[in-house]
């Protein structure tokens, strides 16, 4: 599997995310706590806006872990940004290579996943098949996170550029679910999908936990919000000194031993960010 970390809010320096806090992402790389595999050394990504210069995200993808790439740990203190994605890799399907790496860009659009979609050997080609020609040629990779995300591009397209909102990408995800679904029931393919996600336009944030079988238990994901994220003397937290947010974070796991900062998504639902910070919860009907 992967652990990965999505933050929206006001504009926050990367190092003070993935770096600083005691479980922080780089941690994780080494030593996730709740994964049965604690190691995430498959590659990394990150992604993130600056609006004033481009409404596409700049995304920089490695095949090395993340704990010893020193390109990241040079950037890191040196990207500030109010939408930032950050993905470490534990391959499940597809080669270590960059075009494997999350997190994945289209558009204005980018897309991260933790998980697996089992039995994804027998129905790549049905989902291929599927694919437009244009989102076909944009595929470059093996994943089956990238071919679910090819799915989501496809009904993204029809989408005007910077028109999109957090309900329509919530439909889009909630959609290609009930289509992954049904490809399986249709090829006969029995096991279980697991798909823990993130898709953002750089202004609203959807995040998933989600698992097929009602028997099993999903992986984790928490969300925390506040009136900002904040890091002193190495300890990081988030403030609530106003009722609005202004900073939401998504993570495959708690970042800090504050418990009172974390909420566990519930199963099979969605974690909606407004632009303006609102968070919802909502339930996947798929």
């Amino acid at each position: 599997m992967c652990r990965f970390l999505a933050y929206k809010g006001q504009p926050v320096v990367m190092d003070r995310l993935i770096y600083q806090p005691s479980n922080s992402l780089v941690q994780q790389s080494i030593n996730a706590h709740e994964i049965e595999e604690p190691l995430n050394g498959d590659g990394f990504g990150i992604g993130w806006y600056t609006h004033h210069l481009d409404p596409r995200p700049a995304v920089f993808v490695s095949v090395s872990p993340a704990w010893s790439n020193r390109n990241l740990r040079n950037i890191a203190p040196r990207i500030e940004s109010h939408c930032m994605f950050a993905h470490v890799r534990a391959a499940s399907f597809g080669e270590t290579s960059e075009s494997n790496c999350h997190p994945f860009q289209f558009r204005e659009f980018m897309f991260m996943h933790n998980g697996s979609i089992e039995g994804f050997d027998r129905i790549k080609r049905e989902i291929r098949h599927r694919l437009s020609d244009e989102t076909y040629s944009w595929v470059h990779g093996q994943t089956d996170s990238e071919h679910f995300f090819g799915l989501c591009v496809d009904r993204l397209r029809r989408i005007p550029m910077g028109k999109a909102t957090v309900a329509t990408m919530a439909i889009v995800v909630q959609d290609v679910i009930r289509e992954v679904k049904q490809i399986k029931e249709s090829k006969g393919v029995k096991d279980g999908t697991w798909l823990n996600m993130a898709l953002t336009d750089g202004h609203s944030l959807v995040a998933a936990r989600y698992v097929s079988d009602p028997a099993e238990t999903p992986l984790t994901l928490y969300y925390s919000s506040g009136s900002r994220y904040v890091v002193e003397n190495g300890t990081c937290r988030m403030e609530h000194a106003e009722a609005h947010n202004a900073a939401v974070l998504v993570v495959s796991e708690k970042l800090t031993k504050t418990e009172k900062d974390w909420n566990l998504v519930p199963a099979n639902h969605f974690v909606l960010v407004s632009p303006g910070g609102d968070v919802d919860l909502q339930k996947i009907d798929a």
